[in-house]
């Protein structure tokens, strides 16, 4: 395992660093959105809605959208200014029963390693916390959010269970809650034997994904039996391409500028005197016009 997240736990004046882990991790049979015809990949480019330009990675910022419809933009500078935790601590603020914490508070799980430093005190407040059969409330900012989270020893390890906040969990309101249903004491009793006929020890290793394995079945069913396109190989991006070309078309600039130059060179110079035709003092003789019938010299090309 990689770790995410590297902190503290402050336990008064006690503190034991950890690295965070991610304790679950979600096993799906992942797909890719493909062409049916020849199983090439399906790419989305981000464009802009108001002026239908591709927008580069870097130019995107996020935005809330207010009742009206307008837009308010917001930078990398006005989240900087928010006051989000960065110490990296998690901050125990009480310890109250496991019973206590609704199960539907629960968000993500994380596994807690102590570094080398703290492998002692790590493991007196684990110990210490599963004599007492409590967990620990604590506060910790994680991915750019604040949460509340519950800390408690699973397998000799701390398991970190992320929270939400009380207002993010929704309070039901169906029909039927209003309605006065009467339930006969008989079928009570019967719902109840039920249960307890049922009634076992829960092993989840006694449970499979029946779905998952299914459609595995189903893919490696094709690839036995070679139903399987091989797209054909993306056009992909060279940069040697790229500067062959640069190099090609520096290589013929070159060229020109040095031919350039030759002409220059051996061009006669331009005359100076006062009458056009006249030599100047120590000067050259002008050439003479050339003949009629005569071919007019040409310039040199430049090579």
């Amino acid at each position: 395992m990689r770790s995410i997240w590297k902190g503290a736990i402050s336990f008064g004046l006690v503190t034991i660093p950890v690295k965070v882990y991610s304790a679950t991790e979600q096993r799906d049979v992942s797909f890719h959105q493909v062409h049916r015809e020849d199983g090439g990949r399906i790419k989305y480019k981000r464009v802009c809605t108001v002026d239908g330009e591709e927008v580069q990675y870097g130019d995107i910022a996020k935005g809330y959208e207010l009742p009206s419809g307008d837009m308010v933009v917001l930078t990398d500078e006005d989240f900087a200014d928010l006051p989000l935790s960065t110490s990296r601590r998690i901050d125990v603020l009480q310890f109250v029963e496991q019973e206590e914490v609704d199960p539907i508070y629960f968000a993500k799980s994380y596994y807690l390693e102590p570094d080398a430093q703290g492998a002692k005190p790590y493991v007196l407040l684990r110990d210490a916390l599963e004599r007492s059969d409590q967990v620990a409330i604590v506060k910790v900012a994680l991915r750019q959010r604040e949460s509340l989270a519950t800390l408690r020893v699973r397998e000799g390890v701390f398991v970190l269970e992320t929270m939400l906040w009380p207002d993010e969990v929704r309070a039901p309101d169906f029909p039927f809650l209003e309605e006065d249903i009467e339930v006969r004491k008989q079928e009570l009793s019967m719902a109840t034997s039920l249960i307890e006929s049922m009634r076992g020890e829960f092993d989840p290793a006694e449970y499979k994904d029946a779905y998952r394995e299914a459609l595995q079945s189903v893919i490696d069913a094709k690839v036995e039996g070679r139903e399987v396109t091989r797209p054909e190989a993306e056009a992909a991006e060279e940069p040697a391409a790229d500067l062959l070309s640069a190099l090609r078309a520096s290589v013929e600039a070159a060229k020109k500028e040095r031919g350039e130059r030759k002409s220059a060179a051996k061009a006669p110079a331009k005359r100076t005197g006062k009458a056009a035709g006249k030599p100047e003092r120590g000067g050259t003789k002008a050439p003479s016009p050339a003949k009629k019938g005569e071919a007019k010299p040409r310039s040199r090309k430049s090579a």
